[in-house]
């Protein structure tokens, strides 16, 4: 049959998100890093796309019990959605902005203080409340210099009345298992972890845990892994698939020897060819870099995508496909087992973070528990 059971029969896009293949995720670094290891969980940008109360509610009832946000406005969303539960933490990865503390200390968020005139505020405004702190060991982005971890350590009231919950880092290359940059941040995570009081430590987010036991600490943050992106590039993707999108074909149609396909005319047919379009584009998240690169499935065959990625459309080539197989109405899969996240990435040029991301609101949502 055309439509799937429970998705109006208006929808031409559909976003399938696999819950508990989240929460086997989550479990499967769980068993990777031993039970002297808590597993944290990266629910920001809405979970990378896919919806971050949702998410959340899945891996509570894992037994996950931190995760991380971007912003402080994120962390107020996802308090109202899980509740004032005080065995929860929801640690802002922004810090306090030099307005947002109240906000953060009204609805119990965990700063991760990024550098010395954070830490002073928190300091002096939120007396006895916990914060992580992280440490620049690489990346050049947020976090304290080493100079900065020095003048912390020299300085016994710096840390005053904070409660310390954790020290942490952040790797800038752990795709790349033979990077000297691992090694040596590692090393001074280590270091300058040693000079501020002691506190449970965390390096290692999806990649890094997989550089091993040396990374992992007292705790492991992972983000994409648990979505279903392979934090193993060289090596076949250890993680549950997540998501499944699928477009509906709108038309099928045949077009002449030399014609030519899409804005730009950047696909010309070198055969009379059967072209089916599909009703989803950049709009709703496939990359228009993705033209005339990509493929999609129709039952279990491929069909490459010619010309160029619309605002709302696709085309894709059916010559070769059964004209059984091409119902009218019936649906193509964009993202699926054959064909995944990782693998649109690379058709795209960009990483699965970005396909994720961009998965729009126009998608019809249907979430698998």
């Amino acid at each position: 049959m055309p439509n799937i059971e429970g998705v109006p029969v208006q929808a031409t896009g559909l976003l399938t998100i696999s819950l508990p293949a989240v929460a086997a995720n989550w479990r499967h670094i769980g068993a990777l890093v031993g039970p002297d290891c808590a597993v944290a969980a990266v629910v920001k940008a809405q979970a990378y796309g896919l919806g971050a109360a949702p998410v959340t509610r899945a891996l509570l009832d894992a037994g996950c019990r931190s995760f991380f946000l971007a912003t402080v406005d994120e962390g107020i969303e996802l308090r109202q959605a899980v509740g004032p539960r005080a065995d929860v933490t929801l640690a802002i990865l922004g810090g306090p902005l030099a307005t947002g503390t109240g906000l953060l200390l009204e609805h119990g968020l965990t700063p991760v203080l990024n550098d010395p005139g954070q830490i002073d505020s928190w300091r002096r405004k939120a007396a006895g409340r916990p914060a992580i702190i992280n440490i620049d060991t690489g990346m050049s982005r947020l976090g304290l210099s080493a100079v900065d971890v020095a003048k912390l350590a020299a300085d016994p009231t710096a840390l005053e009345g904070i409660a310390l919950s954790g020290v942490m880092s952040h790797l800038a290359c752990p795709d790349e298992t033979a990077h000297p940059l691992n090694a040596l941040q590692r090393e001074r995570f280590a270091t300058l972890a040693a000079m501020l009081p002691r506190a449970p430590l965390s390096l290692a987010a999806s990649s890094g845990i997989f550089l091993g036991s040396a990374y992992h600490h007292q705790m492991v943050r992972p983000g994409m892994a648990l979505y279903g992106l392979n934090p193993t590039p060289d090596r076949p993707n250890p993680m549950a698939q997540v998501v499944a999108v699928k477009a509906k074909i709108l038309q099928v149609r045949e077009i002449d020897a030399n014609a030519t396909v899409g804005y730009g005319a950047t696909h010309t047919a070198q055969r009379r060819s059967r072209v089916a379009i599909l009703g989803a584009g950049y709009a709703d998240g496939y990359l228009r870099a993705a033209g005339n690169r990509a493929s999609v499935r129709i039952g279990r065959h491929a069909a490459p995508v010619i010309g160029r990625i619309s605002m709302d459309l696709i085309t894709v080539d059916v010559t070769d496909i059964p004209p059984a197989d091409l119902h009218p109405e019936g649906w193509a899969t964009l993202l699926g087992p054959d064909y995944g996240v990782d693998d649109l990435a690379r058709d795209s040029g960009t990483i699965g973070y970005e396909i994720l991301t961009r998965l729009s609101s126009r998608l019809h949502r249907v979430y698998i528990s």
